[in-house]
């Protein structure tokens, strides 16, 4: 890359970013090889849907990425990070099937062929896009090796672990209660229904007893499934319905007779002790009703509309057909009564339609084979939860998994590979294509229609995209992966299946640790959301402020696990750093000098403020680099923007213009050295947050290294550890920061210089080395040290700091008529306001009606005026002595 020596004057992102970004992929520097001399590094990007823009979650999750990235490849590691996209089975077929619908296209009428040939177009449409963000945001990912979970390879994983599944009878159909969604018309695992708590009803409900006056009262939270009762259930030891147990009831509304069972399930305390059971709608009921072998009627379609049968019920959605049932009941004289009720509703985390329970045939996984060894990993910390609170919601959901529900009726995903034939029923389960059956050899073979949960292909992430089921070099080399990043939201979504996935199919844990982030919120702390219009898009802010000042101001205070809020204003503040740093490094540049540097690179004959600022680098590069290796990247950070911000550009730069500007070649070769020492361990500290700024500034800055991103990681040097360097410079500091705001409050300008008396009450020889630091820094016209406080001369200004008092004469700051006038108002100002307080407290109606801690405040704020008051009497008594 072309050096240009000098930077431009002004930071302007825009003209940088997106060049460097392409040099970075010319040069293949994201791009690993399976080298055996180094140790890999890999993380594997969880995969963003196709579904839609990235929003700040993705960004605050890649920026978090690509910091471990960036700062294993400097390092010395070969490090992979691997992108990909997830084709996002249920949402991006519902996105498409909207999209389309606006064009007056249906999905049944296209076809299944004709309709995801649209899903294809959306699906590189949108890859693309999230491609080309991904970029703007400056990750270091390598897209040669990206993955789409519909990619030939990955899709050959998923035929291999089914088949695997299903041939050591993990993987069975079943017809059984299932989560079901009426609008997507699909099934549902247990993982994508979230509980929301919804006002409704119960109603009671009389059921007649055959041959008899006696009624069965049940009340119910659902009547519409009362056209598929097939039983009314008793506690055994219920004595009210002893005698009742085994004769039939009649159904109300219904032709049909239901027998009265007992069973442990119902709770006697509970309603009235009598349960309707409906085994084709409710999972409990369902129990039961194998239990007692009952009967298993679906009343409703997969639309939610009652099905045909139910007279002038069919045909009805199932809340329609809820309300004239309950008016039918009434009318027949069968409803009781009806009480409000609060309860847990299931509903579909994607289309937020109530689920139903429903009896389906579905493919299911068996997951207590595959749980338990996913359960003794992380026990054993083969794999390790950062934080580790995480691990309970973890053991929660293994501990208490139920069979997994595989299988969905979507067109969109990896289509289930069965084949059924036609000719004489048997199924073929095969990773390739079958043309003829396994057991007749018939050729009239129609394959599953079905396809598999977005989650099956996702589960097999960290090897499938290594070339699993191949043994690639890839896999032997960077599987298991290091680090998953990732948000605590889908634990068991996601990292809970690729863990019993991983040791399934690979014998190993896919990761040795997952990093939990929260989520990112509005300045409100209120989730984003589009419906709400509260979302941010990171392109804007990018467009805006840069990416480096996104990345840097989304992990600014960031904890792992812990949500985060998005304030605009901190975006302004990293974009105002990275202007500092800009300027600093501008600054620095501009006074090189080569020569004096070449012939002064190894003298080591440092000031104490070179001394100093060599030893706090070193610290920080120590402190900052184990930061990192915890997963404190919020801490990290802070501490090299401290670092960067106040220590090398407000006091060290500041302390050296004066050598900078001298004739004393030696003492500036030597500065010059540590300046250029100090800017490049700093940059390459903050590249792994910002890698624009900082690789625009070091490819201008070092001529002998081509990238920063490359550069070798600053190393803790014990050499450069200089405890009393850095004691010393913490005296000089503090005094002068002392003298300063002294000044300050007397608005002194900095330009009155004024004689500086300084009395050391611990050790002289910090401020015998700061004399020409308090001269430049402090205003001070000249240095005296001094051996007592008796010393000073009088009608001074004191300043106290530490290990140090500090005498400034009076006269030599102020102009005295000035002063004396300034002063004169401030008391006044001061008497009038502690009149008024006083006032206020001496007003009995105030203090007995005003809330303690208002008449509190103002007592404190009589004491403080009090105190100023006399502060002011004082300084005028000094001035006219």
């Amino acid at each position: 890359m072309e050096n240009n020596k000098e930077l431009a004057k002004n930071y302007d992102p825009k003209e940088f970013e997106e060049r460097l970004y392409k040099w970075w992929e010319e040069k293949k520097f994201f791009t690993p090889e399976v080298d055996k001399n180094k140790k890999p590094y890999t993380i594997i990007m969880p995969p963003p849907n196709i579904t839609g823009q990235l929003h700040l979650g993705h960004a605050l999750d890649n920026t978090l990425q690509d910091i471990l990235i960036r700062t294993k490849r400097m390092q010395g590691y070969s490090t992979l990070w691997l992108p990909g996209q997830d084709h996002a089975s249920i949402a991006t077929e519902v996105k498409v099937e909207n999209a389309l619908l606006e064009k007056g296209l249906k999905k049944k009428e296209m076809g299944r062929e004709a309709f995801l040939e649209k899903v294809w177009e959306w699906s590189e449409e949108y890859r693309e896009r999230i491609r080309t963000q991904l970029k703007k945001m400056g990750c270091s990912a390598d897209f040669t090796r990206e993955t789409f979970t519909m990619d030939e390879g990955v899709s050959k994983a998923v035929r291999e672990v089914f088949v695997k599944l299903y041939n050591e009878g993990l993987m069975y159909q079943g017809n059984r209660i299932t989560n079901w969604c009426p609008k997507c018309m699909t099934a549902l695992s247990d993982a994508e229904i979230e509980y929301e708590e919804q006002g409704g009803h119960f109603w009671h409900i009389n059921y007649p007893v055959v041959g008899s006056d006696e009624k069965i009262e049940i009340a119910t939270t659902r009547p519409e499934t009362l056209l598929g009762d097939t039983a009314v259930a008793v506690n055994p030891k219920d004595e009210r319905y002893a005698h009742l147990v085994g004769k039939m009831l009649k159904l109300p509304l219904v032709d049909r007779e239901i027998p009265i069972v007992a069973d442990d399930y119902v709770d006697v305390e509970f309603g009235t002790g009598a349960v309707k059971i409906t085994p084709a709608h409710d999972p409990n009921d369902y129990q039961v009703g194998k239990r007692h072998k009952l009967p298993e009627i679906v009343v409703l379609e997969e639309n939610g509309k009652v099905s045909e049968g139910y007279g002038k019920f069919s045909g009805l959605d199932r809340y329609e057909a809820r309300k004239l049932i309950v008016e039918e009941l009434e009318k027949e004289g069968y409803l009781v009564k009806i009480k409000d009720h609060s309860h847990n509703v299931g509903i579909h985390d994607r289309c937020k339609t109530v689920v139903e329970p429903m009896l389906s045939k579905q493919w299911y996984v068996k997951m207590d084979v595959l749980a338990e060894p996913a359960i003794k990993a992380v026990k054993e910390k083969e794999t390790k939860f950062i934080p580790e609170r995480f691990e309970k919601i973890y053991f929660n959901w293994m501990e208490n998994i139920q069979d997994w529900c595989v299988s969905r009726q979507l067109w969109w995903g990896h289509r289930i590979p069965v084949w059924y034939c036609k000719d004489c029923g048997a199924l073929t389960v095969s990773v390739d294509d079958v043309t003829a059956c396994s057991k007749c050899n018939s050729s009239n073979v129609e394959q599953d229609k079905d396809v598999l949960d977005t989650w099956f292909s996702s589960a097999l992430w960290p090897f499938s995209t290594l070339g699993w089921p191949e043994k690639s070099e890839d896999l032997s080399y960077f599987y298991p992966t290091n680090t998953l990043v990732t948000g605590y939201d889908i634990i068991f979504f996601w990292v809970a299946r690729m863990i019993f996935s991983g040791l399934y199919n690979m014998d190993q844990v896919p990761f040795e640790n997952v990093l939990m982030h929260g989520i990112v919120r509005d300045d409100q702390g209120i989730k984003m959301s589009k419906s709400l219009g509260n979302g941010v898009d990171p392109l804007e802010v990018i467009e805006n402020y840069g990416a480096d000042a996104l990345r840097f101001s989304l992990v600014t205070g960031n904890a792992p696990g812990s949500d985060i809020r998005f304030y605009e204003s901190r975006v302004e503040a990293a974009r105002n750093f990275a202007n500092k740093i800009w300027n600093a490094s501008r600054f620095v540049m501009m006074n090189f000098d080569e020569d004096l540097m070449k012939k002064y690179k190894d003298c080591t004959n440092y000031s104490i403020a070179d001394k100093w600022i060599l030893s706090r680098m070193n610290s920080i590069i120590k402190e900052v680099t184990d930061n990192i290796e915890k997963f404190e990247l919020g801490v990290a950070l802070q501490k090299v923007y401290d670092f960067m911000w106040t220590e090398f550009c407000d006091w060290y730069i500041e302390l050296v213009k004066p050598v900078l500007y001298s004739d004393d070649d030696e003492a500036k070769g030597v500065t010059l050295n540590v300046l250029n020492d100090v800017l490049v361990a700093g940059l390459k500290l903050l590249h792994p947050v910002m890698p624009f700024i900082t690789e625009e500034i070091y490819t201008h800055l070092k001529e002998d290294s081509e990238s920063i991103t490359i550069s070798n990681w600053p190393e803790f040097a014990e050499e450069l550890k200089d405890e009393k360097a850095e004691e010393y410079m913490n005296y000089i500091i503090d005094a002068i920061k002392n003298t300063r705001n002294a000044r300050s409050e007397m608005n002194v300008p900095p330009s009155r210089k004024a004689k500086t008396y300084i009395y050391a009450t611990e050790v002289s020889e910090p401020f015998k080395e700061g004399v020409p630091y308090f001269e430049k820094l402090a205003s001070a016209s000249e240095v005296i040290l001094i051996n007592s406080k008796d010393d000073a001369p009088e009608n001074v200004v004191t300043v106290v700091s530490k290990g140090a008092e500090i005498y400034m004469p009076l006269l030599e700051l102020v102009d005295l008529e000035k002063e004396l006038e300034r002063l004169n108002k401030e008391k006044v100002k001061l008497k009038s306001e502690i009149e008024r307080v006083e006032k206020k407290l001496s007003n009995e109606r105030f203090v007995s009606k005003a809330p303690a801690a208002v008449v509190e405040e103002e007592k404190a704020k009589g004491e403080k005026y009090k105190e100023m008051y006399n502060a002011v009497l004082e300084s005028i008594e000094n001035l006219t002595k």
